[in-house]
């Protein structure tokens, strides 16, 4: 096995990360603006009044300028897979590439035909085919990130497969298991309404900037309105969902959770307190300056009163036994390809579960290869590895809460405005006004801190418990990688430019200006500078 300088892994993994998180900057937003324009035009056809379609119209162009920047920024990143991440590709492809396929074959075509009937059809369809069409990119663009977070699901929950000896890669067992698992569903269901959280802010916060300046006021208020009672019902729904998934990383991936928590040693229910700040030490793998609430953690994350949350000292003991056993089934692996004895193969499958393990003991072991080990030398090799089984904890812990806080704040921020909003009190309280439009940004944010702590918490894993990340990338130079990096954030930076250009742009001219009775036509010659 080819082991790969961690100077290119660690460059692989940044310049992965630099690229997936630019591209989540459009996501939330395509997700949640296609249903918020869906309820406009709605409203539209069932009353009749042209202001929802003047709102329709204007929110949609808008979602034009982030539908079409995400598309591009989103292309480029799935050729890194092929290119930067070869050993996972080949361990795991079948697995990550069916439902990258169908996402490509089935959402992705769809929506892109969609959306350019649903921007040139206003005059050439009836009103209640083009409301269909509309709400056929709402599906399209929600059906995108259900496949896609069916892949992910797969890399953090294994589920529907069984690793092959003589192919070396990980086989399809039962489609239907990826496909249904919980872990996909509910990582779809929380990413997708977080979208809406981000969608929501986005119109209520240029809605807010309009009321302010005294501009567009009817647009505005309808607009605000619709905006916030959309972000309080998505916002109770994102946190639901978040416990979901807390519960879920509970019983599956304890290190993740254990991480997110700062929890060290395993706790004693009911008093543990959930931490609400405090600095971890990796290094000393101890908390500093902790502060906490008392009798909260163990029914956040068990549910109950009385279940203990596993600390990662004990888990890490725990994974002692799980490293020697992986290394048998390696030792065996190793024999059954040079000899395809039965013995050798059957001796495999009663460790493979535990393969990943002996994989992560190859950066310890002499000569990365943990089939050699000298006896002697095994109890230390062992004792290496069982803190790698950790993620950072300083960077899953505080991505964590950054998210928690804000969701928080979020769910506040709706709870007010819409209330507000219903006793038409708006412009009297500018202070509202004031904190939607400056928060714009938060919910993307917000996604990004959660995208951050899913993936973080995975690590030291690709394929949580079977292929480790320092084993998934593809042997490259060091120049290469820099190379390839400072192009992509080169490349990516230019679209997250255009797109602010272009969102302040014509947020900034209004509806009046290019949106409610504009023709295409008006909007590309207002880019190239022209007049709408």
């Amino acid at each position: 096995m080819d082991f790969i300088s961690n100077q290119v892994v660690e460059l692989s993994r940044f310049q992965f990360a630099l690229t997936a998180l630019y591209h989540f900057m459009f996501v939330p937003l395509t997700l949640g603006l296609t249903f918020m324009l869906a309820a406009m035009e709605t409203v539209y056809v069932v009353t009749g009044r042209r202001i929802y379609r003047d709102m329709a119209q204007f929110w949609g162009k808008l979602f034009g300028i982030n539908f079409a920047i995400g598309v591009a920024t989103g292309l480029t990143m799935e050729f890194e897979f092929g290119t930067n991440w070869s050993m996972y590709s080949h361990f795991f492809g079948d697995m990550f590439g069916t439902p990258l396929a169908i996402e490509g074959l089935m959402a992705f075509f769809m929506e892109s035909t969609f959306v350019g009937l649903m921007f040139f059809g206003w005059d050439r369809l009836s009103k209640q085919a083009h409301l269909a069409i509309t709400y056929l990119v709402a599906l399209g663009s929600n059906l995108s990130a259900l496949w896609i977070l069916i892949a992910n699901a797969g890399m953090n929950v294994p589920e529907g497969a069984h690793f092959d000896a003589d192919t070396m890669r990980m086989q399809f067992d039962s489609f239907v298991s990826v496909v249904f698992s919980p872990e996909s569903q509910s990582k779809f269901v929380h990413t997708s309404v977080a979208g809406y959280v981000a969608a929501s802010m986005f119109v209520m916060g240029i809605s807010a900037f309009y009321l302010l300046r005294g501009q567009h006021r009817e647009l505005a208020v309808r607009s605000f309105r619709m905006a916030a009672i959309f972000g309080i019902i998505s916002s109770v729904a994102v946190i639901t969902l978040g416990d979901v998934l807390g519960r879920m990383d509970y019983e599956r991936q304890p290190t993740k959770i254990a991480a997110i928590e700062g929890i060290w040693h395993t706790t004693k229910p009911p008093f543990e307190p959930w931490i609400i700040a405090a600095l971890p030490d990796d290094e000393k793998q101890v908390n500093h300056f902790e502060i906490g609430i008392p009798y909260v953690l163990t029914p956040l994350i068990t549910h109950s009163f009385n279940q203990p949350v596993l600390g990662m000292h004990e888990l890490e003991d725990q994974a002692g036994p799980r490293i020697r056993s992986g290394i048998i089934a390696l030792t065996a692996l190793r024999h059954y390809g040079e000899t395809h004895d039965k013995a050798d193969l059957d001796l495999f499958n009663a460790h493979q579960d535990d393969m990943g393990f002996g994989f992560l003991a190859t950066r310890h072991a002499p000569n990365q290869d943990v089939t050699t080990i000298p006896a002697e030398q095994l109890d230390t090799v062992v004792k290496q590895t069982q803190p790698d089984i950790l993620p950072n904890v300083f960077v899953v812990f505080w991505s964590f809460r950054f998210m928690v806080f804000l969701g928080t704040y979020f769910f506040a921020l709706f709870a007010i405005a819409s209330l507000l909003s219903l006793k038409n009190r708006l412009e009297a309280n500018r202070w509202l006004l004031k904190a939607a439009m400056w928060s714009i940004p938060l919910p993307i944010l917000a996604t990004e801190f959660g995208w951050i702590t899913a993936e973080a918490g995975r690590q030291p894993w690709t394929v949580f418990n079977k292929l480790p990340t320092f084993l998934s990338a593809s042997n490259h130079s060091t120049g290469y990688m820099i190379f390839s990096l400072a192009g992509f954030a080169l490349l990516y930076s230019v679209f997250i430019a255009a797109e602010l250009y272009l969102m302040f742009r014509f947020a900034r001219l209004g509806p009046d200006e290019h949106g409610a009775h504009a023709t295409p036509e008006h909007l590309f010659s207002a880019i190239q500078g022209g007049n709408a």
